[in-house]
């Protein structure tokens, strides 16, 4: 059984940062992909940032590239966004996804609310 727990959203002024980070606990094997999506509300989820259990492959949305980092820390087993100017559109609530092989594990979110 796995488990993701997402922590760090709230509501934050436009430009502001915020850190978000997702622990994963349970039967984690490598190699796996952690990564970031959101849904906002009346939209799709839509793929923020993920990164290889290696780090050695980053993929960042096209909209967040400059402004979001994504990391990792194995021994922890926990992925964390790093989001710098924030922007109003960007309100929604963000999921923590573990992706090992055919298999994706999902937290249950933490909204993301960004004031204009």
């Amino acid at each position: 059984q796995v488990q993701l727990v997402e922590s760090g959203g709230g509501l934050v002024q436009a430009g502001g940062s915020l850190r978000l980070s997702c622990a994963a606990s349970g039967s984690i094997f490598s190699p796996n992909t952690m990564g970031w999506y959101r849904q906002a509300l009346g939209k799709q989820r839509e793929l923020v940032a993920d990164i290889s259990s290696s780090g050695g492959r980053i993929n960042y949305a096209d909209s967040v590239q400059g402004r979001f980092t994504i990391s990792r820390d194995n021994a922890k087993n926990t992925v964390y966004l790093e989001m710098n100017g924030l922007k109003p559109e960007e309100t929604a609530v963000y999921y923590c996804r573990l992706n090992i092989g055919l298999r994706n594990y999902w937290g249950q979110g933490t909204q993301v609310t960004v004031s204009s």
